[in-house]
């Protein structure tokens, strides 16, 4: 952890406070008379300063305030010098003094002066944009004040009737909300001009993402999949900007998917920057992330006991401005085929962050959520009579092939595939049947070109069909990315087009929700006419009668052969 030395702003000076600012203690309590001339001067029991802390984005809390030091504080050539150096109190004065004799054993000072010496000896390479370590005195006095008896608590971010001197800010605990954090310890020099200082923190954000398997497409809101498919998903978090402050840093992603998918935890990869981060089933590491899948929740947990600790095991840069970028990828699972939402507002995943969020306690904050929709689609075949519409024809059977899903979408099956009655596809034909009213339905189809083949000898007394294709397309997938997922659905554009449809194949497609539907009409065999049956009875009759004379002219041939022999 480090602490926060803030610009305290005063007017009229632009430097008012630079010297507990800018060089924070150090130059706080560089002093030892002040010999250039005075333009203003304060009495260190005065009770009249205030100090005014301004919250980051989002964050709500208060602070609580202790004085270390009392002081008389004056502005010398527009800075805020402070001199006559007393402790605040005997509490702080041996809370501080422990913290010096348990780093210097050598120390022998006996005065608030020689205690605000030897801290400006250590406390060295603070600015207005950097903090010292956590292991650095500053923080050590911090910590061993915190437990005193709170002097000042801000009211609406303003702590006022302050007696002059050196003053620590520390987040008041209690006011730190579910999606809040605290502040990095904050010191300033406080006399009768006031103080506004913004607090050194950042609250962490996570956004969620999810790809679609056409190609070209890049990490969005919003995509679909046929079922089965792999899904892939980006988690991206960010730490709190005073995460140096903190001496461990809890840190945990928790996404709870939709009942129709299936997360695969075999999957998932974390990264910061160019590292990446181990798993704690890594040989012989302990100090990397746990992935673990609740079943009764449907939520994958990437957990972080210390992400500082993982990060160092590999060499990654965890700052203020680092992200933690987890990548898997899921499903929708043909096991759980009834909780697949098909088109609606598709099948959603949300994330959310658990994360340290006060350097002073072990407490945990919880970040905005963060969701995204996988949108799949259905197909219902309709086979009627062409002339006839309401005389369906059950029993006929068709097999579906993938000719071009999602338009070859990278990592698509190589291969001829045929959709299966789950929705997914395989090498395998599979045979649908129309039933209960000439009816197929199938649940899980990916965007793309499908091409329909109706077995032949399925459908007795009516021609079989030629070969037909449709199309699935959301034109509006991957537009409007800003709006709210709650007022969007990607089938608000979902079209379907069928080509080969002639005369004696016709299909009219129309689309309801998510559902594509195929009305499949097709004419009846010819009755090819028996024309001039007289004639043929006839000519049966003349060929009867033909066949008897000659069977009578051979036995009566037979006898007289019989009789000459004797």
């Amino acid at each position: 952890m480090i602490f926060g030395f803030e610009k305290a702003t005063r007017e009229p000076s632009k430097n008012i406070a630079r010297l507990a600012v800018t060089a924070g203690l150090a130059a706080a309590l560089s002093f030892g008379g002040v010999m250039a001339p005075v333009t203003m001067a304060f009495a260190a029991d005065a009770a009249d300063g205030s100090v005014t802390i301004e919250n980051v984005r989002d964050n709500a809390t208060e602070f609580k305030g202790y004085q270390i030091f009392k002081a008389d504080v004056a502005t010398v050539k527009g800075e805020t010098v402070a001199s006559n150096i007393t402790w605040a109190n005997d509490d702080v004065e041996k809370a501080v003094e422990k913290v010096i004799h348990d780093n210097d054993s050598s120390y022998a000072g006996k005065t608030a002066q020689d205690a605000a010496d030897w801290i400006t000896s250590k406390v060295t390479g603070t600015s207005e944009t950097t903090r010292v370590k956590s292991d650095s005195i500053a923080y050590g006095i911090a910590a061993a004040v915190d437990d005193l008896a709170t002097t000042a608590t801000t009211e609406n971010h303003v702590a006022s009737g302050l007696s002059h001197g050196y003053w620590l800010f520390v987040t008041d605990s209690t006011t730190i909300g579910k999606e809040e954090v605290g502040t990095s310890p904050i010191f300033t020099v406080v006399g009768s001009v006031p103080v506004e200082i913004t607090e050194k923190t950042g609250i962490p954000t996570v956004v969620k993402k999810i790809k679609d398997d056409k190609p070209g497409s890049d990490w969005a809101d919003k995509a679909d999949s046929q079922m089965g498919q792999d899904v892939h998903y980006q988690l991206t978090g960010t730490v709190a900007d005073n995460i140096a402050t903190f001496d461990t840093y809890h840190y945990e992603f928790h996404d709870e998917l939709s009942a129709g998918l299936t997360a695969n935890a075999n999957t998932v990869e974390v990264k910061i920057g160019d590292k990446t981060l181990l798993h704690n089933s890594t040989e012989g590491n302990a100090t990397g992330y746990d992935v673990s899948i609740d079943d009764a929740t449907n939520t994958l947990t990437v957990k972080f006991d210390d992400l500082k600790a993982a990060a160092k095991q590999v060499g990654a840069t965890l700052d203020g401005s680092s992200n933690v970028v987890v990548t898997y990828t899921a499903m929708l699972d043909p096991a759980k085929a009834a909780n697949v939402t098909v088109g609606s507002t598709g099948n959603d995943n949300t994330v959310r962050l658990t994360y340290s969020n006060n350097p002073m306690s072990g407490d945990k904050g919880e970040s905005v959520p963060d969701t995204v929709r996988d949108y799949t689609y259905a197909l219902k075949l309709v086979k009627e009579d062409s002339v006839d519409e309401s005389t369906k024809l059950n029993g006929v059977k068709f097999t579906i092939q993938a000719t071009n899903p999602d338009d070859n979408a990278e990592g698509a099956p190589a291969g001829i595939k045929y959709v299966q009655e789950n929705g997914t596809l395989s090498e395998t034909k599979c045979e649908f049947e129309t039933k209960n009213g000439g009816v197929i339905d199938v649940k899980g189809l990916d965007a793309g070109t499908y091409t329909v083949h109706e077995v032949e000898g399925s459908n007795p007394g009516y021609n079989t069909l030629d070969d037909f294709t449709f199309t699935i397309k959301s034109e509006g997938l991957n537009k409007d990315e800003g709006v709210a997922l709650d007022e969007y659905t990607a089938v608000n554009t979902l079209k379907v087009t069928v080509q080969k449809n002639d005369s004696a194949t016709m299909v009219t497609p129309s689309v309801d929700g998510g559902t594509v539907t195929l009305t499949v009409q097709n004419k009846k065999g010819s009755n090819l006419p028996l024309t001039g049956l007289n004639g043929v009875t006839f000519t049966w009759i003349a060929g009867g009668a033909v066949l008897c004379i000659g069977v009578a002219h051979l036995i009566r041939s037979r006898k007289r052969d019989e009789g000459s022999e004797e």
